[in-house]
C-alpha cells in the first residue's frame, strides 16, 4: 500500500516545530518514530496534509532526575529508557511496560515514549484497509453513527493499547504538552478522554514534550503485566499495572490501572482504595481486590479486538493480581 500525499515539514528545533503545528496542527500529524502513523496513513485512516518530524529535536530526547522525579523527552528512544539504571532499579512497571512494547530493533531505532502514549486507539473494525472499511457503513470513529463492537452503542468503543500508559497513571506521573507560546502540565490520566473517536486532550497545536515520574522512596513497589498473543511486536490485549507503598507491615497506598480493556487506561479507585490499612500478607484481601478490579473494568470491554471477548474479561483478575503480587514483593525488596 502506498502514502498518501503530504507536505514534509522538518523544523530543526522545538521553537520551530511548535510554531509549524501553530499553522498547520489542525491538518498535520506529528512524525516521531512512524510506527503506528505510516501504517495508518498506507491504510487510510490518517490522511494529513502535513506531516511534522521531529527528527531533528535532539532536545525532547533526554533522561534526567530533578526534585525528587524522573524526567524523559518524548522523542527518547525506548531503547535508551530501557537501559537506564534509575528505569531499572526503581520503576520495574515501567521498565517492564517499555520493555514490553515493539521489539529490540524498534525500540533502538524509531519506537518513542511519546509515540506510545499519543497513539491512537485501535479497533479490528476499523484498523483495516480502505478496501476493507467500503464494504460496510462508516463506523463512529470513521464519521458514520454505528458501532461493530457494541450493537446499538451510540458512541466509538476503540480501545486505548498503550503499554506506558497504564504504567505510568499506577506511578503517578504527569506528562507536559507544549504549543507555541503556551505551556501545561496535567497528570497521565488526565491525557486521555476516554472517548474513543478523541481519545487524546492532546490539542493541535501542542506536542508532548517531557513525561516526569515521581522517584520512589523505600517501602514502595510497582509492577506491570500484560495478556498478548505474541512476546514482541504486538499489542496487549488486557494489561494490569499496580503500585503499593507499604508502612509497617500495611499498605498506606495502592492504586490499580487495567489497561487495553477501555477507551482510555481504567484507574479502580474501588478496587485500589480497599487495599488500604490491609497487611501486605493478607492474601484473602488481594483476592478480593482482584475480583472487584475484574468485576469493575469487565463491564468496559467489548468484543472489538483479536481475541475473545470472554476470555479478556477472564484474565483481568488473574492479570491484576499478578501485578500486585509483583508491585508486593518489589516493596519488599
Amino acid at each position: 500500500m502506498q502514502l498518501p500525499g503530504f507536505e514534509y515539514l522538518e523544523p530543526r528545533n522545538l521553537d520551530e516545530a511548535l510554531d509549524m503545528l501553530g499553522e498547520h496542527g489542525a491538518e498535520g500529524a506529528v512524525l516521531a518514530g512512524g510506527t503506528d502513523l505510516i501504517v495508518r496513513m498506507k491504510q487510510r485512516l490518517q490522511t494529513p496534509r502535513f506531516l511534522l518530524s521531529l527528527k531533528h529535536l535532539n532536545e525532547l530526547d533526554y533522561i534526567r532526575e530533578d526534585t525528587g522525579c524522573l524526567l524523559i523527552g518524548a522523542a527518547t528512544p525506548l531503547a535508551r529508557i530501557i537501559d537506564d539504571a534509575n528505569v531499572r532499579a526503581r520503576l520495574p512497571a515501567f521498565h517492564t511496560a517499555v520493555s514490553a512494547i515493539g521489539a529490540r530493533s524498534i525500540q533502538h531505532v524509531r519506537g518513542t515514549l511519546g509515540g506510545n502514549l499519543c497513539q491512537d486507539n485501535r479497533c479490528r473494525f476499523y484498523n483495516q484497509s480502505a478496501f476493507f472499511r467500503s464494504t460496510r457503513q462508516a463506523c463512529h470513529k470513521a464519521g458514520g453513527t454505528i458501532c461493530y463492537a457494541r450493537e446499538g452503542s451510540d458512541r466509538c468503543r476503540s480501545t486505548c493499547q498503550s503499554d506506558g500508559a497504564p504504567a505510568l497513571m499506577a506511578l503517578g506521573a504527569a506528562v507536559t504538552l507544549r504549543g507555541a507560546g503556551s505551556e501545561r502540565t496535567i497528570p497521565v490520566k488526565e491525557l486521555y478522554t476516554a472517548v474513543g473517536d478523541a481519545p487524546l486532550s492532546l490539542h493541535s497545536s501542542e506536542l508532548l514534550t517531557e513525561i516526569s515520574i515521581p522517584l520512589p522512596g523505600p517501602g514502595v513497589g510497582s509492577a506491570y503485566r500484560r495478556l498478548t498473543f505474541r512476546a514482541a511486536i504486538d499489542y496487549p490485549l488486557v494489561s494490569a499495572a499496580a503500585y503499593v507503598r507499604l508502612g509497617d507491615g500495611h499498605i498506606d497506598e495502592a492504586r490499580i490501572v487495567v489497561g487495553a480493556i477501555g477507551s482510555g487506561p481504567l484507574f479502580l479507585v474501588t478496587a485500589s482504595n480497599g487495599l488500604q490499612g490491609k497487611q501486605s500478607t493478607d492474601e484473602k484481601a488481594l483476592s478480593a481486590a482482584a475480583g472487584m478490579a475484574g468485576s469493575s473494568a469487565g463491564a468496559f470491554i467489548v468484543d472489538n479486538l483479536n481475541a475473545d471477548m470472554e476470555y479478556r474479561t477472564a484474565m483481568i483478575p488473574v492479570l491484576v493480581s499478578r501485578a500486585l503480587r509483583g508491585a508486593l514483593a518489589a516493596a519488599g525488596a
